[in-house]
């Protein structure tokens, strides 16, 4: 009797160590990304995501593409930026590439602001 009950332990044990062992692959996967809060916008050849304290530009791929088409909604004129939450990763460019030095590329789009952002600098014509 002692037998069976060591032996159930043993392989309950063997079984709770693989899942626990998937679990935190999955969460090593997800402790990588990291969410940013910032003004998006989107032009022809470039995405840019501006926080308070930073500029990256934004990896133009599927993900991009997907938060332009949430953005372009909200947004009055083509160079409004509108508030955002993404997560994703952060990479330097690659030796010789132009653009910004860093690069965010969108895992998971979190929210995406109902107005845009209040433009910092408005030029105002003059009527004559």
């Amino acid at each position: 009797m002692k037998k069976i009950v060591l032996l159930a332990v043993i392989g309950l044990m063997i079984f709770s160590c693989k899942n626990t062992e998937e679990t935190k692959e999955n969460a090593t996967d997800n402790q990588n990304l990291t969410e940013y809060q910032g003004e998006f916008i989107f032009t022809n050849n470039a995405a840019v995501l501006k926080g308070s304290n930073f500029i990256y530009g934004v990896a133009i791929d599927d993900m991009a593409k997907e938060l332009a088409k949430k953005v372009a909604p909200v947004k009055r004129d083509e160079f409004d930026m509108v508030p955002v939450i993404v997560k994703g990763t952060l990479a330097n460019k690659e030796e010789g590439a132009e653009g910004w030095d860093e690069i965010l590329t969108i895992s998971e789009i979190v929210s995406v602001s109902s107005t845009p952002s209040e433009a910092d600098i408005k030029i105002e014509e003059k009527k004559e």
